[in-house]
């Protein structure tokens, strides 16, 4: 029988809902990032506690399981001294003739549009180690980065001003 003529609560047509992925890798968070991971957990949990429907449920269940395994994976990771860019670091860099400035981050509290990035993404990656002054290659730019500061104490603050392209 064709989908067109199943009534719209027949169970066995609908998408499974996966768990959420995990991305691969160690679970680094900054404290900005454990205290984000600790408040969602929270907040699933007072949702448990309260009525839901069976979809509601499902769907909070689902979100539990993953913030529940992220923040039993978290780890700390020690404050770097800001003389080179590392995980924590907040780093700016010449692109194209124009300044940008972003956060080096965990996975969780990666949000591209406040220029806070995951470590593992590939400009970050390019990025790790480089101290200020250095030119770093990186695809997609016409020519090599240049760092031009590297600062510790704003990440977690209020984000990053400059837009990365």
């Amino acid at each position: 029988m064709s989908v067109a003529f199943r009534r719209e609560s027949d169970e066995e047509h609908l998408e499974p809902r996966f768990e959420l992925p995990i991305p691969p890798g160690p679970n680094l968070v900054t404290q900005r990032g454990l205290d984000q991971i600790q408040a969602r957990n929270e907040k699933l949990e007072a949702m448990l506690e309260g009525p839901l429907s069976d979809e509601e449920r499902k769907a909070v269940l689902r979100d539990a399981r993953y913030w529940r395994q992220r923040q039993a994976s978290a780890q700390l990771a020690p404050l770097p001294n800001g003389d080179r860019v590392a995980f924590g670091t907040r780093v700016t860099f010449l692109r194209d003739g124009q300044a940008s400035t972003l956060d080096l981050v965990g996975h969780d509290e990666s949000e591209p549009a406040a220029h806070r990035i995951a470590f593992t993404a590939p400009l970050a990656r390019a990025l790790l180690g480089a101290e200020v002054g250095d030119e770093v290659s990186f695809a997609g730019a016409d020519g090599p980065l240049l760092v031009t500061a590297i600062d510790v104490a704003s990440v977690g603050d209020e984000p990053p001003h400059s837009a990365a392209r």
